[in-house]
C-alpha cells in the first residue's frame, strides 16, 4: 500500500470526524437517534459520517466499492462485494450506543480488504488523539510509533486480564465462561467499542479479548492491527479468522502460548 492511500485514508477519518461526528457528540437532538434493530441504535452521525467517508474513500480508490455498516443494513447484499477482489469495510461510529449515552469510548474505522484478508486498517479515537494504522506484513502504529506487544506467555492464569463481551453468547457458551471465570484474573465486558478494546490489546492493556458476533466491519480493522503487533487471532475452533466469515466467536490474545490459556474459558 503507498503511503499516499494511507496518509489521505487517515486524513479522511480525521477531518469527516472532525466535521460530522465531533460536533454531535453529546450534542444529538431529538430525531438524530433511530432504532436499528431490537437493542441497536443509529444517529445522523453514523449515517453522515458513512455518507461522507464512502465518497472519499471512493476518491482514493476509484471503482472499490465500499461496505459501509449502515448501508448494509439497509441493503445486506452489499456485503457480498467483501468477497471480491477489493473493498473497503467502513464503520463511520463504531460504538454507537457509548456515543449516544455520552460517553466517549468510540471510534471511526475503515479496512481495505483484498482477496477477502484485510491488506490496511485505519482506526481513529478522538478521544485521545490517537490514531492506529496496521499493514499486512508492515507492522501496526499509534500516531507513527510502532506498536509491539509483550508477551504474556509466563504470566499465571489467575493473574490474565481479559475482556470478554458476552452479548451474544448462546447459553452454553455464557455457562461455560462463568464457571471458568474464577481460573482467570479480572475479566470485564471492555468498553463495548472494537475500536477501543483491539488497541488496549495491541498496547499490553489486557492479555486477551473475545467476542462473539464477528460483523466484518468491526472487526477487520482491529484484528489486522493486533495482529501486526505481535498477537494471535482465531476462531475459537483455531482456524484463521477472515472477513469474509460471519462465524461466531474470536478470540483475540498476546501470543499462541496466552491464546492456548484464553480459549479454555469458552470449553
Amino acid at each position: 500500500m503507498g503511503r499516499d492511500v494511507v496518509e489521505r485514508v487517515a486524513a479522511a477519518l480525521q477531518e469527516v470526524s472532525a466535521s460530522t461526528i465531533e460536533p454531535r457528540f453529546a450534542n444529538l437532538r431529538d430525531g438524530d437517534v433511530h432504532q436499528k434493530s431490537p437493542g441497536e441504535v443509529v444517529t445522523i452521525a453514523d449515517q453522515e459520517g458513512e455518507r461522507l467517508l464512502t465518497r472519499r474513500l471512493r476518491d482514493v480508490l476509484p471503482g472499490v466499492p465500499v461496505v459501509g455498516e449502515e448501508a448494509c443494513a439497509a441493503d445486506p447484499s452489499l456485503l457480498q462485494a467483501v468477497h471480491g477482489e477489493r473493498a473497503w469495510l467502513l464503520d463511520a461510529l463504531d460504538g454507537t450506543a457509548n456515543f449516544v449515552a455520552g460517553s466517549p469510548d468510540w471510534a471511526v474505522m475503515v479496512a481495505l480488504v483484498e482477496q477477502g484478508s484485510a491488506v490496511t486498517s485505519w482506526i481513529w479515537r478522538p478521544a485521545g488523539q490517537r490514531l492506529y494504522v496496521a499493514e499486512r506484513g508492515g507492522g501496526a502504529a499509534c500516531n507513527g510509533t510502532a506498536l509491539r506487544r509483550r508477551s504474556a506467555a509466563t504470566t499465571p492464569l489467575e493473574r490474565l486480564h481479559g475482556t470478554v463481551l458476552s452479548s451474544f453468547f448462546d447459553p452454553a457458551t455464557a455457562a461455560n465462561v462463568e464457571r471458568n471465570r474464577p481460573r482467570f484474573g479480572p475479566l470485564s465486558a471492555g468498553h463495548r467499542c472494537a475500536g477501543i478494546d483491539y488497541p488496549l490489546l495491541a498496547e499490553g492493556a489486557i492479555d486477551f479479548l473475545i467476542f462473539w458476533r464477528t460483523l466484518p466491519w468491526d472487526h477487520a480493522p482491529g484484528t489486522l492491527l493486533v495482529e501486526e503487533a505481535g498477537a494471535t487471532v482465531r476462531r475459537p475452533d483455531r482456524t484463521p479468522y477472515l472477513p469474509t466469515q460471519t462465524t461466531r466467536g474470536l478470540l483475540s490474545a498476546a501470543d499462541p502460548t496466552t491464546w492456548d490459556r484464553a480459549v479454555t474459558l469458552l470449553s
